[in-house]
């Protein structure tokens, strides 16, 4: 059985699902490496976003995982880490 990932497209739908995108931001864009805040999601967005992570990849993410990857690439790659502990546990 393979390793489910977590990819920018997964991340931006459930961004989307859960807290909608603020005017003028592109989420289609370029926002590898912008901070969640720039791209409009405060504190309670992304415990919203959290918390479909883990219902929807069957994962437990840490409590300050965002202030840990203020960026969706840091986060991407901190959900993959967890997949593939997750995997090999």
């Amino acid at each position: 059985m393979s390793t489910p990932t977590f990819a920018l497209a997964d991340l931006t739908r459930i961004l989307l699902e859960g807290a909608g995108a603020d005017d003028g931001v592109d989420l289609d864009g370029d926002i590898l490496d912008r901070d969640f805040e720039d791209l409009g999601y405060e504190s309670l967005a992304l415990l919203e976003t959290a918390g479909r992570i883990e219902r929807e990849y069957g994962i437990a993410l840490d409590d300050d995982v965002f202030a840990e990857n203020r960026t969706p690439r840091a986060l991407i790659a901190a959900v993959n880490g967890r997949l593939s502990a997750s995997a090999a546990a």
